[in-house]
């Protein structure tokens, strides 16, 4: 079979097309490329051989360039992207370019200029309350359903899927404890998010409206936020995550287009308290998005998590970040924060599936409350397409290793 011969129904079709950054075995130079089923091809390439005017942004080592353009620019390219894989009279000039995925080496597809992580999932913060406040009669804070709770994380320390996670060493102390102790995380756990690639910046004091997450928001991706929740607890009052958390975030080899994702466009669940103006999305496109996770440790799935629940939208997100006006950089991404469901196989986090350690998971290789060395994550996704088809996520996994 050719490049072009992808199975019907695959998820990751023409109608599809993420983008990505990969070498080959043959050369270290770093190449954009766009995915075909179990193929790359070399999207530069590709558009110097066709004479295209996109060869420019496309023949670079990082996707920032593209990013840079802006939505019509975007949509552009998606077309001749589109065109180029599914015109036959392209296929002579392009099948040399294209690489069987298992053949290349994919890298971190964008440099990364900022990093923000939000809180976003009802069912994720009902449960932490209940789980650390459990004597409150309202395990959400007071502040949680008037805006999208965040924080700014280290950008200089996401890495791309398939990167090991070394465990991170801090400070500790439990409450019953007389002093904190130093070493190696004991309670090392993870978070299932999405994480939303920004393209177009903004103007430092002009915030950006919700009818405008599409003119900056190029894409999205899994992500997994790791989390040392023993450190995390100790250090977190009063100003919130730092070292728990900073050490690793690992994100998908491959950025989706907002626009593969049209047919995946739902509205947020419902809301409770009056909003906002800059915050009320009732009159505004949906921008709840229906993808399907999945979280497996070890290649065994102990959870689906349904992002379609989350009450905190990724343009609700964009503006909040912005209306103070702060400014939005090419390269910025933002995670959705832990995605978690009603039910308790919808569950982000191990914090969540183990009730803090006290209900182990089974798993084959025994019981987990925490991480363990050697445990490998990968979370992955589908989205519902055009005409039925799923879009696939590139997965995002990582192999724990003593620090």
């Amino acid at each position: 079979m050719t490049p072009f011969e992808v199975p019907e129904g695959d998820p990751f079709g023409s109608h599809n097309l993420p983008y990505g950054v990969f070498s080959t075995p043959e050369s270290t130079e770093r190449r954009v490329g766009v995915r075909l089923g179990d193929h790359v091809l070399d999207a530069g390439a590709a558009a110097l051989a066709l004479g295209s005017p996109y060869a420019s942004l496309l023949a670079r080592p990082t996707l920032n360039p593209l990013l840079a353009t802006g939505r019509t620019t975007w949509s552009d390219v998606r077309r001749a992207l589109t065109a180029w894989v599914t015109v036959p009279a392209h296929r002579e000039v392009l099948e040399p370019l294209f690489h069987p995925l298992s053949s290349v080496t994919l890298h971190l597809p964008f440099e990364v200029a900022d990093y923000v992580d939000f809180y976003a999932s009802e069912n994720h913060a009902r449960n932490a309350g209940r789980i650390f406040r459990p004597d409150a009669p309202e395990p959400l804070t007071p502040n949680w359903k008037h805006l999208p709770i965040g924080y700014h994380g280290r950008a200089g320390t996401v890495v791309v899927s398939g990167t090991d996670v070394g465990r991170p060493s801090g400070q500790r102390k439990a409450p019953s404890d007389p002093a904190p102790v130093f070493g190696p995380s004991a309670r090392l756990d993870i978070e299932a998010e999405v994480g939303f690639v920004v393209g177009t910046p903004s103007q430092q004091g002009k915030p950006v409206a919700l009818s405008d997450f599409r003119e900056h928001v190029f894409g999205l991706c899994l992500l997994n936020d790791w989390s040392a929740r023993d450190i995390q607890a100790w250090e977190y009052v009063p100003l919130g995550p730092f070292l728990g958390k900073s050490f690793a975030t690992s994100v998908a080899a491959w950025i989706t287009p907002l626009e593969a994702l049209e047919d995946a466009r739902v509205d947020p669940p419902r809301r409770t308290h009056p909003l906002l103006p800059y915050l009320d999305d009732s009159l505004e496109e949906p921008t709840g998005y229906d993808l399907r996770m999945s979280v497996a440790i070890n290649g065994q799935v102990v959870s689906e998590p349904p992002f379609s629940t989350m009450y905190w939208t990724a343009a609700q997100q964009l503006a909040h970040l912005t209306v103070n006006g702060a400014s939005l950089r090419t390269g910025d991404l933002y995670g959705s924060g832990t995605v978690s469901g009603p039910e308790p196989g919808q569950l982000g986090s191990l914090l969540e599936l183990t009730w803090n350690g006290r209900d182990p998971l089974e798993l084959l290789e025994g019981k987990r409350t925490y991480l363990e060395d050697g445990d490998v994550v990968t979370l992955s996704a589908w989205a519902p397409g055009p005409g039925g088809v799923r879009v696939g996520l590139g997965d995002v996994g990582g192999r724990i290793v003593a620090g």
